[in-house]
């Protein structure tokens, strides 16, 4: 890197006093009452983004990591300060984490610019923290690395193992369709998250875990101990004291986040198998570095890398097992011919050195060799049609292979409120080879883009013991998921994409193997329709985050971020072989 001759320590980023000697010397006059020594205060300042919360059991761990940081900072000879910002998590955000994403994002791009540090450690976790962080270091630019809360332990139920959040799925599906009482899922309900962490399946928080490893912003061999583990602390103090070189030596995070490093992380997901939002989120990373995911590209990527990780929702073990099968290493040493070897990460070493220096377990049985894997190709495929214009994805290796060659009749619900009034209407017309849609989940539709398009079976049908339906919106899902649910329509019904012309009846053509999803309805009839929908409303004229995402937020496939917070792009990845 380049010489930075920015103001270091306690001297950078003084308040406007008009006076820089007055604003270091109120500065420090303060930061000593907090106990701090001028020797202390002439240290490189690393500050630690504290993402605890009460709400957040995902960070239930982050004091402890915080201490050990600190500890690990210090023995660097740097001097640790950490500050709050937000914390979001899953459960227990209102619409949807997604609506505060970019909330969080430029919550912690401000206080990184706002206040004195030389590098900073973002701790988070639970799946929309991960990105934000991400998207704010890109946008920050100062030195960053990644630090994960790391995922909780299963848990067991009457001697089953058990995990949040895909058994959660399942337990529930198996109650509305009444094969478990009320008594058995309040008891299970107790089960499902034993300790603090993330969701201990290949789910969206810990597929971001695992790329924020494979593109380099996170130590080697970081990603998968569980956050109750002696592990997890002696990353984190490996991670204060690395955050001590980097600000040293001035690691911007645009050097590590290449075009290069992101296309290796998108094939990290294709191989794991990971939730169908990391795509999102990628995306949003890459677009505040000026560069753009291409979604051909991507398809292609995905139709020559096979699913190899053998975790919920795509297989059968948990996170535990993965990091007792030597965490994500294991998975790069399958896949290394498909990667950029040479893309440096934040130890200051390759990512094919830091692949050579790992422990290699053969007699593993969570990540499969190349020659035997889960799913022959990638774990997302992109559909095209006149349905999705530009674009639509499925989760084709948490799919029925028996739906994903599949025509039937939609069965439409205009809104999540439509469809909680009448999806277990039993006088609802449906039938298990119809095709449920639902509109108006989208970045602007709901707002928020919520995780709504895992649509339930209806509850007449799940009793008759159906499983699985074709289910279509302009929404998400959690990556704890599983079933043929095409995802991330776009453009979305509430901006007037084709999605919100389809009407109860029509036919809908979904064939993964072709990409293809259309709409069976003649175009005239379409114009028709297009031309009787009600036109788009303004966003409000009132102030407040509701009117700012409003009027900034894009659509799935550039990321869902807000427009002023990408530069222009001009590259594209995965470039074209």
């Amino acid at each position: 890197m380049k010489p930075n001759n920015d103001p270091k320590g306690m001297s950078g980023r003084l308040t406007n006093y008009g006076d820089e000697g007055f604003s270091l010397f109120l500065r420090k006059a303060f930061i000593k009452g907090m106990g701090y020594t001028d020797d202390a205060l002439s240290r490189p300042v690393i500050g630690i983004a504290n993402t605890y919360s009460g709400y957040n059991a995902c960070h239930g761990n982050v004091d402890a990591l915080v201490e050990s940081v600190k500890r690990g900072v210090m023995l660097a000879g740097g001097l640790p300060i950490d500050f709050p910002t937000i914390s979001l998590h899953e459960s227990f955000s209102h619409p949807t984490s997604m609506y505060l994403r970019n909330l969080m994002a430029l919550d912690t791009e401000e206080m990184i610019r706002a206040q004195p540090m030389d590098a900073v450690v973002l701790i988070s976790g639970c799946d929309k923290t991960v990105p934000a962080q991400l998207m704010a270091a890109a946008s920050a630019g100062i030195p960053s690395i990644q630090l994960v809360t790391g995922p909780m332990l299963s848990g067991s139920h009457r001697g089953t193992r058990v995990g949040a959040c895909t058994d959660c799925r399942r337990y529930w599906a198996a109650y509305r369709g009444q094969e478990i009482d009320d008594q058995e899922i309040v008891e299970v309900n107790d089960k499902l998250v034993p300790t603090v962490g993330t969701c201990s399946v290949m789910g969206t928080a810990s597929t971001m875990a695992c790329l924020a490893e494979a593109m380099g912003m996170m130590l080697p061999g970081s990603a998968t101990a569980p956050a109750v583990y002696a592990d997890r602390r002696r990353i984190a103090e490996h991670t204060g004291a690395e955050a001590v070189r980097i600000a040293v030596e001035n690691i911007a995070p645009a050097s590590i986040m290449t075009e290069s490093a992101l296309e290796n992380a998108l094939r990290v997901l294709l191989a794991l198998g990971g939730s169908t939002n990391a795509l999102i989120h990628l995306t949003a990373i890459a677009g505040r570095l000026g560069i753009d995911i291409d979604l051909s590209a991507f398809d292609r990527m995905s139709q020559e890398t096979p699913v190899l990780v053998n975790l919920k929702p795509s297989g059968e073990h948990y996170m535990e097992h993965l990091h007792h099968a030597g965490g994500l290493a294991a998975l790069l040493h399958e896949i290394r011919s498909l990667l950029h070897l040479d893309a440096m990460t934040i130890n200051g070493k390759t990512l094919g050195e830091n692949l050579e220096a790992s422990t290699r377990i053969i007699s593993q049985q969570v990540v499969r060799p190349r020659d035997n894997p889960i799913y022959a190709q990638g774990g997302i495929a992109v559909l095209e049609g006149n349905l999705a214009p530009r674009g639509a994805i499925i989760k084709q290796s948490a799919a029925s292979p028996e739906l994903m060659k599949h025509a039937g009749r939609a069965v439409v619900f205009s809104s999540v409120e439509d469809l909680a009034m009448r999806i277990d209407d039993p006088e609802l017309d449906v039938k298990a080879d119809d095709v449920l849609v639902l509109q108006n989940i989208g970045p602007k539709g709901a707002p928020g883009m919520p995780e709504a398009g895992y649509i339930p079976i209806p509850k007449k049908l799940a009793a008759q013991g159906v499983k699985d339906m074709v289910r279509i919106s302009d929404g998400r899902m959690s990556g704890t998921a599983a079933g043929t649910i095409v995802l991330h329509v776009s453009p979305e019904a509430a901006v007037h994409g084709p999605l919100a012309l389809v009407h109860t009846g029509d036919i809908i053509q979904l064939d993964v193997g072709a990409r293809s999803l259309k709409l069976l309805v003649e175009e005239d009839e379409l114009a028709r329709r297009r031309q009787a929908l009600k036109p788009v409303e303004a966003p409000p004229q009132t102030g407040g985050y509701r009117r700012l995402f409003l009027e900034q937020i894009l659509q799935a496939e550039e990321g869902c971020d807000f427009r002023y917070c990408r530069p222009e792009s001009t590259r594209k990845i995965p470039r074209r072989s």
